[in-house]
């Protein structure tokens, strides 16, 4: 019972193995469909003021912990 489990197990993880060296590395994303990724409608940050004003309260709440990369007493205070 176990040298067939183990037989079952070597031979699942050599398939898998080889199933996994026959894919050849291929970009997702097309040369062609890249256009599509570019346009302005993709981009997480619509609005650049809202997000300067977002950035700028997120540091002011969180500096104490560091969440933006700056120190201060996370009061606000400069």
């Amino acid at each position: 019972m176990i040298k067939h489990l183990c037989k079952v197990v070597l031979l699942l993880s050599f398939i898998s193995l080889t199933g996994c060296a026959s894919l050849s590395v291929e970009p997702w994303v097309k040369p062609y469909e890249r256009q599509n990724l570019a346009d302005p409608i993709m981009r997480l940050s619509r609005h650049p003021i809202a997000n300067m004003h977002v950035a700028h309260v997120l540091e002011a709440r969180e500096a104490a912990r560091g969440a933006e990369g700056t120190g201060g007493g996370g009061c606000g205070c400069n």
